[in-house]
């Protein structure tokens, strides 16, 4: 009898188990969407201002004054939204009234303290100007300096799209969250289109401003029975900023780490920032697509059932089990993305950005450059669930800790070490970053399981080895694909060209991985 119950809790567990994976699998999916809209417009965007600017020195000047507001989100609200904003929103889940007020009082002390950012930043727009991008000639300093003070307007209304976004995420209402980036490219491109012609790259930084205003619009419909009310003062405000204080830090570091990346890439050659961010749009298309919808996915119910391990409600398991599942999800999607990016660097650039005063120079460096970040893709997209997991423990102090080491220690020494034989290159810097994620990456996992236990059960190594192989054969296929094949000669051609090179690389893909898993399958029953 004992044996026939545990055979029944079993079914049941696997049964949660499986309805709980394709609840995950439903949001993410949605937040993928959001993030897919986002990235195809900002894929547009960056066309558009590839046709419009091409990688001039206007253009370079509009990209460092455009880091300015999205650091100043990141350090001021951006981090605290996943780790100390959705784990104590969840808590007032059943105090609706109380809820209300924290996420009012959240509001105004974040307009309060960013008021005052602005302020300074305006003031002193000559000097950040400067530190973000002192290699330039000093009329583009200059207007880099008079673009900057247009941007930074829009972290008011970033900081504000962001806490609300928070507030909804909590309580898995993910839908109208999840587009909001999407909102932002669009009114960038729809600025650039009208303006751009009239007023340059000024159009660029209305737009950014413009798109801040969208993304707090469109998310008001769905706070009902969440609407914040005005407080000065909440007892939660102090657990929040308890938790957001090393998160904080280590933003800090790693906007250091971008500044210095700007300020190294500014050194190179007028163009090179411009480059590197034709790139890292590239590189943030799969990790938006794939990585950030599944570790968005996965917090809230990391938080709950880290609560409940706490409280001596459950185990670890169920912990461990969502958090695999997630990095399932994530090496089965960004490893062939990695080798396929690798592979088609060339055509994809060209096909995207060689418009206008983009030149089949600007796209050989530009490959050149993503061709550098690609090996670190896979480890930044293993390390965002790695990190939302001790977010999810209420542990902001060891990411903040790590973050220290791998943003500024190992990125300058990995930066810095080829200077020792020639001067520095752009693509350096991409190798860099590559460096510095995969050693971020080990870390943190090395340390996770250390508190939550092992993963060996869930057969991540054996999977990530699987998939691997299938993405190698994958690239080798693809490229004997794209030598054979004759080059088209317009634009819907070369798109074409792509989609069926791709096509037959993803068929190649899921053939093989099914074959290998087939292959290592053994018989499995309930009794072993």
């Amino acid at each position: 009898m004992d044996r026939w119950e545990g055979f029944r809790r079993r079914i049941r567990q696997m049964a949660g188990r499986e309805a709980e994976t394709v609840l995950l699998a439903r949001d993410a999916m949605i937040i993928a969407a959001g993030n897919v809209a986002s990235r195809l417009i900002g894929l547009l965007r960056e066309t558009v201002k590839s046709g419009l600017f091409g990688s001039s020195g206007p253009l370079s000047a509009f990209e460092a004054a455009a880091v300015v507001p999205v650091q100043l989100y990141d350090l001021l609200v951006g981090g605290m939204v996943s780790s100390a904003l959705i784990p104590v929103f969840r808590e007032y889940a059943d105090q609706p009234q109380e809820l209300r007020r924290l996420a009012g009082a959240v509001l105004v002390w974040a307009g309060w303290i960013i008021g005052a950012v602005v302020l300074l930043v305006e003031i002193g727009a000559r000097p950040v100007a400067w530190l973000l991008a002192g290699g330039l000639d000093p009329h583009l300093l200059d207007l880099t300096a008079s673009l900057l003070r247009l941007t930074v307007l829009a972290v008011w209304f970033l900081a504000a799209a962001g806490v609300i976004g928070g507030l909804l995420q909590a309580f898995q209402r993910f839908t109208l969250p999840a587009f909001t980036a999407a909102a932002f490219n669009a009114a960038i491109v729809a600025a650039a289109l009208l303006l751009g012609p009239r007023i340059g790259v000024f159009a660029l930084a209305l737009g950014m401003v413009l798109g801040a205003i969208a993304q707090v619009l469109l998310q008001l419909p769905a706070l009902h029975g969440l609407w914040p009310l005005p407080s000065v003062y909440h007892p939660a405000l102090r657990r929040i900023l308890r938790l957001y204080l090393p998160v904080v830090f280590g933003l800090a570091v790693n906007q250091v780490a971008i500044l210095l990346s700007y300020h190294l890439a500014s050194r190179t050659g007028p163009n090179s920032i411009a480059w590197m961010r034709y790139a890292t749009t590239l590189i943030q298309f799969p990790l938006g697509l794939v990585v950030t919808a599944i570790s968005v996915a996965i917090l809230p119910r990391l938080s709950r059932l880290s609560v409940e391990a706490r409280q001596g409600r459950g185990d670890l398991e169920p912990f461990r089990s969502t958090l695999a599942a997630g990095l399932r999800m994530v090496l089965i999607l960004i490893i062939p993305a990695a080798f396929g990016l690798y592979v088609l660097a060339e055509p994809v650039i060209a096909l995207l950005f060689e418009h206008g005063r983009f030149t089949s120079t600007d796209t050989a460096v530009v490959a050149g450059v993503l061709r550098g970040y690609l090996p670190g893709l896979i480890f930044a997209a293993v390390d965002q669930p790695l990190v939302f997991a001790f977010y999810a423990r209420q542990d902001t102090f060891t990411p903040a800790l790590v973050g220290l080491i791998c943003n500024v220690g190992i990125y300058l020494a990995a930066a810095l070490a080829p200077t020792l034989f020639r001067p520095l290159q752009v693509t350096d810097l991409a190798v860099a970053n590559s460096v510095q994620w995969a050693a971020h990456a080990a870390i943190m996992g090395a340390l996770l399981l250390r508190q939550v236990g092992s993963m060996r059960p869930y057969g991540l190594s054996r999977l990530a080895l699987r998939v691997l192989v299938a993405s190698l054969m994958m690239a080798l296929g693809i490229s004997m694909a794209w030598a054979r094949l004759p080059l088209p000669h317009s634009t819907t051609g070369e798109a074409l060209h792509l989609l069926a090179v791709g096509g037959l690389g993803a068929l190649i893909y899921l053939l093989t991985l099914g074959a290998l898993t087939r292959l290592v399958a053994r018989p499995s029953g309930f009794a072993r």
